[in-house]
């Protein structure tokens, strides 16, 4: 199947055991991928880990901003059916689950959020049904929007990890860089200052309840590394903004059109997404809901010392939502 622009880093035999017996490990000793102890022992199994592994979780390296990581095999028959609501998941996949924590935990620190998933570090990506609308990872039928993961709160992830697990129909996600783009300085500097907010979406409805004021937050801005951003269409209220700056947003929402490119998981991909660079998203598709349904595990990753945000950022109040950092 094609990536499309995701360079592939190609796992060898040893690499894909040294994964896999670690991960096998750790389930073996605890029995569940969420249980606290679990947690506490994946950093030292991530020390552990050879330097074969740590080549492959590299920064990306081309402005597109993303990769896959290939050769890991998923047991179909094994995982079961694909849950109708991740709530529903319960172990289902749970080696891979591990498998995430230890990459992730290799490329940084895992987090979860307290308001979604019941805190879990892996999330179970599934089409459900009566939310097939939504502009949430559980929709099917309309266009997931390209957006930046969690990008109301200040505390969003630096990585975003997606593994398959599950793609009969071969439905792409998609990719678009910042880096790609093609904007005039006038829409840059416009698009630089903090003129609207971006709302919580619909996976927080903690968040959403809040009754905080929304704090207004940049869309662009030029980080040590080059230009970065935090866009979610969906939730940032356009109409409170003046016609110049609707006008510069839609200019850069259609560049982010224009340089989109569809990546195209087969079980046992791992696509890392630089969520600073890239905003990614889902073509519409028409789920079964017969257990054989496109599934994904997700995993957020923040990186220590990064220096690609505003200093502002760090005085918003994030909805009264709290990151949950997993065990250094």
């Amino acid at each position: 199947m094609e990536t499309g622009p995701a360079p592939v880093r190609q796992l060898d035999a040893d690499t894909i055991s040294e994964l896999n017996e670690a991960a096998q490990a750790l389930l073996d000793a605890y029995g569940s991928a969420e249980h606290p102890d679990l947690l506490k022992a994946v950093p030292a199994a991530a020390a552990a880990l050879s330097d074969r592994v740590r080549h492959h979780c590299r920064p990306h390296e081309t402005d597109d901003g993303v990769y896959v990581i290939r050769g890991l095999s998923v047991d179909d028959a094994a995982l079961g059916p694909t849950p109708g609501h991740w709530s529903t998941a319960g172990d289902s996949g749970a080696v891979w689950d591990v498998i995430l924590l230890l990459l992730a935990t290799v490329m940084g620190r895992p987090i979860a959020w307290e308001g979604q998933q019941d805190g879990r570090f892996v999330h179970n990506i599934v089409p459900s049904p009566g939310h097939e609308q939504e502009q949430t990872g559980a929709s099917s039928t309309v266009l997931l929007s390209p957006h930046t993961e969690d990008a109301f709160h200040p505390g969003r992830a630096h990585l975003l990890m997606l593994g398959c697990m599950r793609n009969p129909d071969n439905i792409a996600t998609t990719a678009s860089s910042i880096r790609r783009t093609e904007l005039q300085s006038e829409d840059v500097a416009l698009l630089s200052e903090p003129v609207l907010p971006i709302l919580p979406d619909d996976s927080y409805t903690e968040a959403q309840a809040s009754g905080l004021e929304p704090p207004a937050v940049p869309t662009l801005w030029e980080s040590e590394d080059g230009l970065t951003l935090r866009f979610d269409p969906a939730y940032t209220p356009l109409d409170q903004a003046s016609d110049a700056h609707r006008a510069a947003y839609a200019r850069l929402s259609a560049e982010l059109e224009r340089v989109t490119a569809p990546v195209s998981l087969t079980p046992g991909d791992i696509l890392i997404v630089d969520n600073d660079v890239v905003v990614h998203g889902r073509v519409p598709f028409r789920a079964r809901y017969d257990g054989s349904d496109r599934w994904l595990k997700r995993a957020s990753i923040r990186i220590p010392g990064r220096a690609t945000r505003p200093a502002a950022e760090r005085d918003e109040h994030g909805y009264g939502q709290a990151a949950v950092v997993a065990p250094a």
